[in-house]
């Protein structure tokens, strides 16, 4: 083993650990302060328990070799409760155990991001419930769709392998996945008593805190995918970079043309926008390229997030606005901006290669989006008919933190006046 290696996926695991809390701080600087514990605890909460799922089955489910072949699910058993961890292998490239809590780590924060579409609303146990369900139903599957690569001893996914799509840290299994399957979420939900612009983000410099921390630990998401200290993951932390700078400048000309001002906000969530877009396409890019996937991403979800009021749904944090619009746009654009040049070594529309990388990147869209909001829709409406997903509606007016987790975020009585 290489131990420079090994010291940058131990760095980019803490790293993405980092992105649990700051995504917490994101969302609960969004939501009122009635709100904010309970957004909190729903995002380590959904982390946690995935993590022990992962351990007891879900890394088989995602890395083992594909049941029958068929590139669709990994088999439960081959890696249950992980300790082949304990083996140390010197012909691996890093650890087992340091690669299972490096993608432990990307399952937590993909459920906690779905978080985001029950702000307010949701009965704890319920979340954690769905979550559990969630994980092991849609993330596991498109994760090994996704993530899991044949090798001489084990088939992986689809996606990987018979498709050949291209998704270098996660635009598919990670961000489609989680923004579409907010959206069957949200609409199973409902709306919010007081939905509809009345609710306001009770601390901007919380969601600017929050946005900057994703920002760091989206190095170790992205480049820490590379798997290794070289040439791959230095130009993806430069696309990175450039991508989320761009993301925040095309926000925030849309926020000045359409609004007059450019706000705090857009421009937080124009850098996670862009983030998010590049997630897939970090690899496969030349710097030019992330910078115009960034900026159309900060534009495109800028007026994204404008939907949920024309079509009805309540996504009060913008989860489908921007990680499902970022999400498609990184695959897809992958098609288009994609160079052999790049360490992925594919070309796209504009370098040569025609339509088919395009072609092949719309399928891997269309099957993860159908997949994820069909199974999701699913597993929130059996919650629904069984134990429930919403809190009382007194509880909801009240303020969600005093009645489920018995806790106030503050004590000053003026500023719980204004939130």
């Amino acid at each position: 083993m290489d131990a420079g290696n090994v010291a940058w996926i131990l760095t980019s695991s803490a790293l993405v650990a980092l992105m649990i809390p700051a995504l917490a701080l994101f969302y609960g600087g969004m939501v009122s302060s009635r709100r904010i514990l309970n957004m909190m605890i729903m995002c380590f909460g959904g982390a946690s328990l995935v993590a022990l799922l992962w351990v007891a089955f879900g890394y088989s489910l995602v890395f083992g070799d594909s049941v029958g072949g068929l590139g669709l699910i990994g088999n439960p058993f081959e890696f249950a409760g992980l300790d082949q961890a304990l083996v140390d292998d010197p012909d691996a490239g890093i650890p087992l155990a340091l690669f299972a809590a490096f993608q432990l780590l990307f399952a937590g924060v993909t459920t906690a991001l779905v978080a985001g579409a029950a702000a307010g609303r949701m009965k704890y146990g319920a979340w954690l419930l769905f979550a559990g369900l969630w994980a092991t139903l849609v993330y596991f599957p498109v994760a090994h769709w996704v993530f899991a690569f044949s090798n001489d001893t084990a088939t992986g996914g689809w996606i990987a392998n018979t498709l050949g799509a291209v998704d270098f840290a996660g635009g598919t299994a990670v961000h489609m996945n989680a923004g579409v399957a907010a959206l069957a979420l949200a609409l199973v939900l409902g709306k919010s008593k007081d939905w509809g612009g009345k609710l306001r983000p009770h601390n901007r410099p919380l969601v600017l805190v929050g946005a900057g921390l994703l920002w760091i630990g989206w190095y170790g998401f992205n480049a820490g995918s590379a798997l290794a200290a070289g040439n791959a993951a230095s130009v993806v932390f430069l696309n990175t970079t450039v991508a989320a700078c761009a993301g925040l400048i095309g926000w925030s000309i849309v926020d000045r043309l359409r609004h007059g001002a450019v706000t705090s906000l857009g421009s937080a969530s124009g850098i996670i926008a862009a983030l998010v877009a590049i997630t897939p396409a970090c690899g496969a890019v030349s710097p030019i390229g992330a910078i115009i996937i960034g900026a159309i991403a900060g534009v495109v979800c800028c007026l994204a997030i404008e939907w949920k009021f024309r079509l009805g749904f309540d996504d009060s944090l913008d989860v489908v606005g921007v990680h499902l619009v970022g999400g498609i746009i990184g695959t897809l654009l992958i098609g288009v901006f994609a160079t052999d040049a790049a360490p992925n070594g594919r070309s796209g529309l504009l370098y040569g290669g025609g339509f088919e990388l395009l072609g092949v990147q719309t399928i891997a869209t269309v099957a993860v989006l159908a997949y994820s909001f069909i199974v999701t829709w699913v597993i929130a409406k059996l919650i629904q008919i069984t134990i429930g997903l919403r809190i009382p509606e007194e509880h909801e007016v009240a303020g969600i933190d005093e009645h489920a987790h018995a806790e106030r975020a503050y004590e000053d009585e003026d500023l719980e006046a204004r939130a």
